[in-house]
């Protein structure tokens, strides 16, 4: 019992109060994608120093009151971006599908654990039924999956299921290989996500080897096997290929079939990282882009990103069925017991390299459940043709070029824009580099201003200085009035710079 001087907790109906309070915040704000008032900022900006001093950030003994939460919460929302209007394109991600909203919701509500169907077993359920659809729809009849903490992990289990394959013996005894380095093959234009694996693994950063892209992004094969070869010459061991679906900067599809073949005959594990470009395999026109993806070994794919499921949602797939619970499984007996009362195949748990793992699969479950296909479809069409307009846009309007003369591919524009003083001006060395400071200026301009947020970035290995790169998304859904307007807010703000 407790004593009189026992402080005793708020009441569970204060609690719920407050969250029918933050549901109004939500609401009364349109943070939902869709919803969003045009004429609203994309970000209330404000430096970190300045941020600091509108919030009370330290933690006392005593609680807060749930009127001064409300005043927290509505400031949160005031000075966060706002992914949910047409104006952000800063990012892979953009606004969050309702019910996919929903579904977050009710799974964070229900507060499990997603490794045994003892503990979760509607969302167990329901992580199998969307995983067999995505490995159906990548056009494979058999193998497995698991929902992971982003795209970064999703390539990292690539690598380990690949390594454990090829090599079992190293999840007992370790990296003892006798002076002999494992060697893993990717693009110069794919995801750093393959060197911090490498590194986390103990490969060895100095064991990615990048190949070289032609001019449009995408791994030149003939190149990948001469790598292949020139690694075995040296007495290493190559064992894993990564193959993009999707660039994070320039949107390239490497050729999965051509990959494959190579990756056939010297013996070597193929995963490609659709994280970005997978949601092609949604629509009948764009799905010949990821044409090959049927021969690979793995896939990652983050429904987060283009179609808009809730951060995160990041799934993993591979062909092998049996092998991620070999790979990984500890058999922690005070949770995956094999003589449980129900069928523990159903338990998933042993195959994660985590323990807990968060409710993923049901909030993507949820919306396609609701959506069904040809809304998906429709919306990877629609941000397919939008991109296409705004590349129209981009050549045809004054102070605006693309980057690469092959054009666009995937969404991804990539796009240069000249002020006004520097338009028709010899371009010298000192010229380019006037021109590759106007991004960072000019996107300074759109954030102060709260009206657009978009990416910039140099592209080294392409000997490209700072450009623009806009990438359009499906949720909400993009309209031709959105991509001129981007390009009327670029110009208004630039043309003076």
């Amino acid at each position: 019992m407790p004593t009189s001087e026992t402080q005793q907790p708020q009441s569970d109906s204060l609690d719920q109060s407050f969250l029918s309070r933050v549901l109004r915040i939500v609401e009364d704000q349109n943070l939902i994608a869709g919803e969003f008032p045009t004429n609203e900022k994309v970000v209330e900006f404000r430096h970190p120093r300045e941020l600091e001093q509108e919030f009370d950030l330290q933690i006392s003994k005593k609680p807060t009151s749930s009127d001064e939460l409300e005043k927290i919460c509505i400031k949160a929302a005031k000075y966060s971006v706002k992914t949910c209007t047409p104006k952000f394109y800063n990012q892979l991600y953009h606004g969050v599908d309702e019910f996919g909203l929903a579904g977050s919701w009710l799974s964070d509500a229900l507060n499990t654990n997603n490794y045994t169907f003892e503990v979760a077993p509607v969302f167990i359920l329901a992580e199998r039924a969307i995983l067999e659809y995505i490995r159906r729809k990548f056009g494979w009849t058999q193998g497995d999956g698991i929902f992971c903490p982003g795209g970064s992990i999703s390539n990292m289990y690539g690598m380990i299921l690949a390594r454990h394959k090829a090599f079992p013996e190293i999840k007992t005894k370790g990296l003892i290989r006798g002076g002999q380095s494992l060697v893993i093959f990717t693009s110069d234009e794919s995801h750093y996500s393959i060197s911090k694996g490498a590194n986390w693994l103990g490969i060895g950063t100095e064991n990615v080897i990048k190949i070289k892209t032609d001019e449009a992004g995408k791994m030149i094969p003939e190149l990948l096997e001469q790598a292949i070869e020139h690694a075995q010459a040296e007495g290493n061991v190559p064992f894993f290929v990564n193959a993009t679906a999707g660039s994070t900067v320039m949107g390239a599809f490497d050729d999965l079939t051509r990959i494959s073949q190579i990756c056939k005959r010297h013996g070597l594990w193929m995963h490609v990282d659709a994280c970005w470009g997978g949601a092609v395999v949604l629509s009948s026109i764009h799905k010949r882009l990821i044409e090959g993806c049927q021969f690979a070994d793995s896939i990652a794919w983050n429904p987060h990103k283009m179609i808009g499921a809730p951060l995160q949602c990041s799934a993993f797939i591979v062909r092998h069925p049996g092998l991620l619970h070999q790979a990984n499984s500890a058999s922690a007996t005070y949770l995956f017991q094999q003589d449980k009362f129900y069928d523990v195949n159903y338990d998933t748990g042993d195959k994660s390299v985590q323990c807990g793992r968060k409710v993923d699969g049901f909030k993507l479950w949820l919306m396609m459940k609701a959506r069904g296909e040809a809304y998906f479809e429709g919306l990877v069409d629609n941000a397919f043709a939008q991109a296409k307009y705004f590349m129209t846009l981009v050549e045809k309007t004054p102070g605006f070029r693309p980057v690469f003369d092959f054009g666009y591919s995937c969404t991804n524009v990539c796009f240069e824009y000249i002020p006004e003083r520097l338009r028709g001006c010899p371009e010298t060395s000192e010229w380019k580099e006037e021109v590759a400071q106007i991004p960072p200026k000019l996107k300074e301009a759109l954030i102060k201003k709260g009206s657009m947020m978009i990416g910039y970035q140099p592209l080294k290995h392409k000997n490209k200085s700072n450009f623009f790169r806009m990438v359009v998304h499906c949720v909400p859904p993009p309209t031709p009035q959105d991509m001129e307007y981007a390009i009327k807010e670029l110009d208004m703000c630039g043309r003076l710079l």
